[in-house]
């Protein structure tokens, strides 16, 4: 479990106490609850992590709501959307085994995030990986809900494929950008878990000298 949500359910449990204490304990149910909710909510299952090489994993648990594909400075790349719902584990995990080479904090709005343009107005945050599968950029975008978006690495740490990186509370979204000409494996409308499904098959683009200074960070 997250230890937000220790947090949370214990300070509810307390509310709890103190409104059974002072009120009518019937009353006590409503913080119980949110205290149950809270402590489901910020559930951190174990996940088994693919070792294929250019596997790049989902980020998060949700439902693939896009894949499309556009330009950026002459070189095309793909994009997969996941909506994540307030029933989803909301626990964040790197696609890719690689290095951070930059993170960017934007703000924006708070809008749906299973919007298409909520990619490029909501906040959210902006990491680029090197990787052995190119270029790959995850974007924790937050929502109607999400107010806070926590990214728990900094720029130059290694990261392993399917490892906690951080979380988005509440409803959000997370994409997941990287080169074109990967073989595709999900389909708008896929429920997806976070560090263990595969997304696409990446072809490895890196030099050996890059390959090496991933080794070597770690």
């Amino acid at each position: 479990m997250v230890r937000d949500g220790i947090y949370y359910g214990l300070a509810l449990i307390v509310v709890a106490a103190l409104v059974a204490w002072l009120t009518i304990p019937a009353l006590a149910a409503f913080p119980l609850l949110l205290a149950a909710f809270f402590l489901w909510f910020f559930r951190d299952p174990e996940r088994s992590i693919p070792a294929v090489q250019g596997a790049v994993v989902s980020p998060a648990d949700g439902k693939v709501t896009d894949i499309s594909s556009f330009d950026e400075h002459g070189e095309t790349r793909i994009r997969i959307s996941i909506f994540l719902s307030v029933f989803d584990v909301h626990v964040n995990r790197s696609p890719v085994r690689g290095v951070i080479d930059h993170i960017h904090y934007q703000k924006g709005q708070f809008r749906n995030a299973i919007v298409a343009d909520s990619a490029d107005t909501n906040e959210q945050n902006i990491v680029t990986i090197r990787s052995d599968a190119g270029r790959v950029v995850m974007k924790q975008i937050a929502g109607l809900l999400a107010r806070r978006i926590v990214f728990t690495k900094k720029i130059g740490d290694a990261l392993e494929r399917g490892e906690r990186v951080g979380l988005i509370k509440f409803g959000s979204r997370t994409d997941v950008i990287f080169p074109a000409g990967a073989d595709m494996k999900v389909r708008v409308g896929d429920h997806v878990k976070g560090g263990s499904t595969v997304l696409a098959i990446a072809h490895p683009v890196l030099h050996a000298a890059q390959l090496r200074d991933v080794a070597e960070v770690r």
